[in-house]
């Protein structure tokens, strides 16, 4: 038996809206029967998963076929909103929260 991850859950305050804004974000569709159970676009990219000791849980959105900024802007125009960072150096990502507080990155995942 092998084992899978299946999916990744979110604690939001209200199903609907959340399930609205990362619809359009990511370019899911609700499974038939259940709205609020994303389904990715086929041929989509498998997501891994990545254990950390000092970051809290959140999304990490890679950019493919976009400018990050581009992107970034996108998701506001959706919704989201900045969040105040102290970013490294060389960062490749910008911190946003959707309208439903949840905390994402967008990162670039193009190399220089």
């Amino acid at each position: 038996m092998a084992l899978t991850l299946g999916a990744i859950v979110l604690n939001v305050p209200q199903n609907g809206a959340a399930a609205e804004f990362w619809r359009a974000a990511l370019g899911f569709t609700g499974q038939a029967g259940n709205p609020d159970f994303l389904l990715p676009p086929a041929g989509a990219r498998p997501t891994r998963l990545h254990l950390d000791e000092t970051d809290r849980t959140h999304l990490d959105l890679w950019v493919d076929g976009s400018t990050q900024e581009a992107e970034v802007e996108r998701l506001i125009s959706l919704g989201a909103e900045r969040v105040e960072w102290t970013y490294p150096p060389d960062a490749d990502f910008v911190v946003l929260k959707a309208p439903d507080g949840t905390v994402f990155c967008v990162i670039e995942t193009a190399t220089p």
